[in-house]
C-alpha cells in the first residue's frame, strides 16, 4: 500500500445502498471488472489477506466495498453514483491520537480522570456489556488483565494483536481496566466489561480506513454495545465528512452499536488556533469526544466545533491520564483526546448496564447526565461525561 501526500491511499471506499450489497457488488464488477471477495465467505480473514487474492473486498455487514482501482475504473464508478452505488471516496491513512507521555508517579486511590467522571464511586462496573476498542492492540501479558474476559481480532497484515506501540493498551486500560490496583491508583471506568481488543493500527501507530471498517464490522458482528476509537486523520475547515463512515455509523446504530471517537489533537488554543473535529469523529452519527484537564479547562490541543461540519458532543479527562502500558514499565501518563475517548466509552458501558440502553438511547443518556461546564458548547458539547 502506498500513501499520497494528502494522507489518502491508492485504494477507495465504495458505499453500497441500503440492502443492496449483492446488487451493488455486481454493478461494481460490471463497471470496473474488479472481482471482490466477500467477508461473509472469508472465515475471518483480514482485509490485507483478502486483497492479496482479489481486487477488492466487500464488508457484508456494513455494505461497503474496499477496492484498488485504476483512474479509468475510478472514473466509471464516479459516473455511476445514484444507483446501487451510493458514494465513492478515497481511503485515508489514520493515526493513533495521543501526545507524548511520561512514567507515571502515584496519584492516590483513583486517577483524577475516574474521580472527574464519578467512576470512583459508581456501583455499575459494565458487567455483561461488550466494549470494542479499535487501536494498536493490547498487551495480553499485562497482569492487570489476567482474569478478564478478552476477545481479540487483528486487521493489520502480518501483525498479531499484541501491542507493540502502547497506545492501545493505555486506551483499553482507561475504558475497561481495574478500579483498584495493588501497583497504584485504579484507572479503569468499566472494570468488569467484556473487552474486545481489535488491532486496526500497526505497531507504528498508523492504519487505514479499511482496517477500521473491518474492525467495526467485527465489533458489530460480536454484539458490542460500544466501539471506542482513539484514532483519526486531520481535516480542514469545511471539509466534508465521509459518507461511507456516516452510513456505517448509522448501520451500526441500527444493530445496537454506538461508535465513540476522538475529536482530534490538532488545535493550539494557546495561540488562538482551533482545529476542526477530525475524521471519522466529524460524522454526525459518531460521538466526538474532546479533552479537558484537571482544572476543568479545555485541553490546549483539543479540536473543536469550527463550522457546520463536525462538532464536539462530549468531553472527557484527557491530560496526564494514568493507565496501563506494555512491557516492564506497566503504567504511563499520556495526553490527548485519545485519552478522553475511552473515559466516555467506559461510561457508555456503565449506562448500558444500568439502563439496558443501546445506540441512540445510549447517546441520549450520556448527553443528559453530562456535567454542564462554564465553557462554550463548541468546545465541550453537552459537557463532561458522568456515571449513571
Amino acid at each position: 500500500m502506498t500513501t499520497s501526500g494528502d494522507g489518502s491511499t491508492a485504494r477507495y471506499l465504495v458505499l453500497l445502498e441500503d440492502d443492496a450489497t449483492i446488487v451493488g457488488t455486481r454493478e461494481l464488477h460490471r463497471l470496473t471488472g474488479i472481482r471482490c471477495a466477500d467477508t461473509a465467505d472469508a472465515s475471518g480473514a483480514g482485509p490485507a489477506e483478502l486483497f492479496r487474492d482479489a481486487g477488492g473486498i466487500v464488508l457484508h455487514d456494513l455494505g461497503v466495498a474496499l477496492i484498488s482501482a485504476a483512474p479509468d475504473q475510478a472514473s466509471a464508478l464516479q459516473s455511476a453514483l445514484g444507483g446501487p452505488i451510493a458514494a465513492f471516496e478515497q481511503e485515508r491513512t489514520v493515526h493513533a491520537i495521543g501526545e507524548a507521555g511520561a512514567a507515571a508517579p502515584p496519584e492516590g486511590e483513583h486517577t483524577w480522570g475516574l474521580r472527574a467522571v464519578g467512576a470512583d464511586r459508581a456501583q455499575q462496573t459494565g458487567a455483561g456489556v461488550r466494549v470494542a476498542v479499535l487501536d494498536t492492540g493490547m498487551d495480553l501479558k499485562h497482569p492487570d488483565f489476567a482474569q478478564r474476559d478478552i476477545v481479540t481480532g487483528t486487521f493489520v497484515d502480518g501483525q498479531d494483536v499484541q501491542d507493540g506501540h502502547g497506545h492501545g493498551t493505555h486506551v483499553i486500560g482507561t475504558a475497561c481496566g481495574p478500579r483498584t490496583s495493588e501497583a497504584g491508583p485504579g484507572y479503569g471506568v468499566a472494570s468488569e466489561a467484556s473487552i474486545y481488543a481489535g488491532k486496526v493500527l500497526g505497531d507504528n501507530g498508523s492504519g487505514t480506513d479499511s482496517g477500521i471498517l473491518s474492525g467495526i464490522q467485527w465489533a458489530i458482528s460480536n454484539g458490542c454495545a460500544v466501539v471506542s476509537m482513539s484514532l483519526g486523520a486531520a481535516t480542514q475547515p469545511g471539509q466534508a465528512y465521509s459518507q461511507a463512515f456516516e452510513r456505517v455509523a448509522r448501520r451500526a446504530m441500527e444493530r445496537g452499536t454506538l461508535i465513540i471517537a476522538a475529536a482530534g489533537n490538532e488545535s493550539q488554543r494557546s495561540t488562538g488556533a482551533i482545529a476542526p473535529v477530525g475524521h471519522p469523529a466529524n460524522c454526525p452519527s459518531i460521538m466526538a469526544i474532546g479533552a479537558t484537564d484537571q482544572q476543568d479547562q479545555i485541553a490546549d490541543f483539543s479540536s473543536g466545533t469550527v463550522d457546520q461540519i463536525g462538532q464536539v458532543d462530549l468531553v472527557g479527562p484527557g491530560v496526564d491520564v494514568y493507565s496501563s502500558w506494555p512491557g516492564a514499565e506497566r503504567y504511563r501518563k499520556i495526553s490527548g483526546t485519545s485519552m478522553a475517548t475511552p473515559h466516555v466509552a467506559g461510561l457508555a458501558a456503565l449506562h448500558a448496564q444500568q439502563h439496558k440502553e443501546r445506540a441512540w438511547g445510549l447517546w441520549a443518556r450520556l448527553s443528559q447526565v453530562a456535567r454542564r461546564m462554564p465553557l462554550p458548547s463548541t468546545d465541550v458539547g453537552a459537557g463532561l461525561g458522568q456515571v449513571p
